[in-house]
């Protein structure tokens, strides 16, 4: 879905956080709190015999949360020594029962494009039951899951969760869906939290200040420049003029036109014949996520570029203190 322009404006006397609109969803938002919290006061968690990781976030939309997953897979715990899986709900996937992705085999339609990304790096499960999926994994021998996503399912217990901010934009206009893109009230978020991790520019959120657990910052950077030019942008993401912004930043590239879709967009041959046409138009190149990319039909794939990203952490003790929390969930060797 694309994001209402209301959901991000903070002052609530201004004319564009459309209060009529908010004062209709009003209804809407205490029921689907109610619904939420209910299940998560009346459902008792399954354990596996697994350390469970889950890294989630408060608000619908990207807050950076699969970058910072694999980055925990494939570089933080890259050297220790144990089998480290993702696992994901494979949201927009048509498989429901536990698989391990395989690049060569699923496409996003069967698995979603995030786990299918994610599984071109390293090993990623879907299950749209979770405890399913995680006691398969544990059965395959993994040693220890990331849960992508998750934070508001109570159905798998979890070891430890970690809570993801944008700290560009936090919460939004602090509103609970659909009067606003939470996906719970914050600070009922915010007591099941082990360790905030902040994405981006940005001050501390206030509604975090009395936070007991560890806070510690970090930002999503590209691996690499783009080839110097004129570039059309295009991205299905949960918030696109980010990627536009990410792409303006680089000295030597224009960015032409940047053409935003819905969240999880599935491309039509028209949506890509449009790009196509408007790229030679205005003599650029076209540019999208990698994420979009694999949404992309193998054979439109041909000249269209990505820009692959990765996690950096502020400081060096930052990502020291979250690795040593991590491996602490595991079990002692006998």
């Amino acid at each position: 879905m694309q994001e209402p322009a209301f959901w991000r404006e903070r002052d609530r006397t201004s004319r564009y956080a459309a209060p009529l609109i908010r004062s209709l969803l009003t209804p809407f938002s205490m029921a689907y709190s109610f619904a939420g919290k209910y299940r998560l006061d009346k459902t008792q968690p399954e354990t596996v015999g697994i350390p469970v990781i889950c890294i989630g976030n408060l608000t619908v939309g990207g807050t950076g949360k699969t970058p910072l997953t694999t980055y925990i897979r494939d570089v933080l715990l890259a050297d220790e020594n144990i089998r480290v899986a993702t696992l994901s709900r494979g949201y927009g996937g048509s498989m429901k029962d536990p698989v391990r992705v395989d690049v060569d085999q699923h496409t996003a339609a069967d698995v979603g494009d995030e786990p299918l990304m994610m599984a071109r790096t390293g090993e990623n499960w879907v299950g749209k039951d979770r405890v399913a999926a995680a006691e398969a994994m544990e059965h395959a021998g993994v040693d220890l899951i990331l849960l992508d996503d998750g934070f508001q399912n109570p159905t798998l217990a979890k070891s430890a969760s970690i809570l993801v901010i944008d700290s560009s934009a936090p919460f939004g206009n602090a509103f609970v869906f659909p009067k606003g893109p939470l996906r719970e009230p914050i600070e009922q978020g915010i007591q099941r939290a082990d360790i905030i991790i902040l994405l981006g520019d940005g001050p501390i959120p206030t509604e975090i200040g009395g936070f007991a657990g560890q806070i510690m910052r970090a930002r999503i950077v590209p691996h690499e420049a783009p080839h110097p030019g004129k570039y059309i942008a295009f991205a299905g993401i949960g918030r696109p003029e980010k990627f536009f912004d990410t792409l303006a930043s680089f000295p030597d590239i224009e960015v032409v036109e940047g053409i935003p879709f819905p969240d999880h967009h599935v491309y039509s041959e028209g949506d890509l014949s449009y790009l196509r046409q408007l790229a030679r138009t205005r003599v650029a190149t076209l540019i999208t996520t990698e994420k979009d990319y694999i949404r992309l039909p193998e054979k439109q794939r041909g000249k269209i570029h990505t820009l692959p990203v990765t996690i950096s952490f502020d400081s060096s003790e930052d990502e020291a203190r979250l690795k040593a929390a991590l491996l602490a969930q595991l079990p002692s060797p006998k």
